[in-house]
């Protein structure tokens, strides 16, 4: 994670725009939450107590050993489909198909350290939940790193973005079908990206069109990170793209960098479905697949790609809207914690 960075702008290095480069073509249940610990009790009325109030309870013990629910088996191309009408050579998906994707602070899979700050164990920066299926457009929930949890055994709640670091892909799977209500066996697949692996991803599909919306400038030796971004559309590669997702607001907040995820995904997803990329894009990952941590096969990831390559079809994006922070940020700390904030619609996430 960043700490926060000051941005004003300033005359910088020129930017790349396309005149300069050639162009590149559950629903949930949700109840309102407050702060304080449930009172001790049995795991089952304790999780109904943190369903209640918006705190999700899951034991980490418990969702690793459910691993083999949470990841059931299954092709998602196991019926013979037509390809996608995009050129990607791959049969769509014969179902709707859940896939967790948790963006990692570390720079590299299965590193000891995250070589970001506050330094330690993996965390993760991003989350989304995502949705794919044939003749469908692409469903991609982006959930907040900085929701309010709350673990059995614990008597403060922790950040969702922690729970990666506390027990890996499978607790934020449970959490995040708990989370979400979603049907028993999903999410289908999980997908974590180090920072490595994302900028070979955008180096890989040769840059892609992003717009900041100002100057983004920070510097920070420990981390040997330097961010320089100016305004207005231009071409990124993998190192700038990380950046600007990795760039968080003065006041701490991560609102800012959920707005700027969702705006880079359309941009990767155009990028890939470029004529050239499409015929790139089987080696592309397979370079990428000792640099992801992931369940997918290779035939799955390119069954999930034709689906959200489909023509015509752009992502449609849903969140989970927040309480305001428990307690006031602070410079250099992490995200203040915020709770879930219900109910909400019953039809903000797509049955699967």
């Amino acid at each position: 994670m960043v700490p926060p960075g000051e941005s004003t702008n300033r005359a910088g290095r020129p930017r790349r725009t396309r005149s300069e480069t050639a162009p590149a073509p559950g629903r949930g249940k949700r109840a309102q939450g407050r702060a304080g610990s449930p009172p001790a009790q049995p795991w089952r009325l304790r999780l109904r107590a943190a369903r209640r109030l918006g705190l999700v309870a899951v034991g980490m013990g418990a969702s690793l050993s459910l691993l083999g629910l949470v990841w059931p088996p299954g092709d998602p191309a196991d019926q013979a489909q037509e390809g996608s009408s995009q050129g990607l050579k791959a049969e769509l998906p014969s179902r709707p198909i859940s896939v967790l994707v948790i963006g990692s602070d570390a720079d590299r899979r299965g590193a000891e350290s995250n070589g970001a700050a506050p330094a330690g164990a993996a965390n993760s920066d991003a989350l989304m939940l995502v949705r794919l299926a044939a003749k469908q457009p692409l469903d991609v929930l982006v959930l907040p790193i900085e929701a309010a949890i709350k673990l059995p055994g614990t008597t403060q709640p922790v950040a969702l973005g922690s729970l990666y670091r506390r027990g890996g892909a499978a607790l934020v799977a449970s959490v995040t079908a708990e989370l979400m209500g979603l049907p028993k066996g999903q999410p289908d697949r999980y997908l974590v990206v180090p920072r490595l692996a994302l900028r070979q991803l955008v180096d890989g599909l040769g840059q892609v069109d992003i717009a900041p919306e100002r100057a983004m400038l920070y510097r920070d030796k420990s981390q040997k990170l330097q961010i320089d971004l100016q305004p207005g559309l231009q071409q990124l590669d993998g190192a700038e793209l990380e950046q600007l997702l990795r760039f968080r607001e003065a006041d701490g907040s991560e609102e800012g960098r959920r707005q700027r995820l969702k705006a880079s995904l359309p941009a990767l997803l155009q990028q890939m479905g470029q004529p050239r990329q499409l015929q790139q894009l089987p080696d592309l990952l397979r370079s990428l697949q000792d640099k992801v941590e992931t369940n997918l096969s290779p035939n799955e990831a390119l069954s999930l790609l034709a689906a959200a390559l489909q023509p015509g079809t752009t992502p449609r994006f849903h969140s989970l809207p927040l309480l305001p922070p428990l307690t006031a940020a602070k410079a250099g700390a992490k995200p203040a914690l915020r709770q879930l904030a219900g109910p909400v619609g019953q039809s903000d996430w797509p049955q699967i």
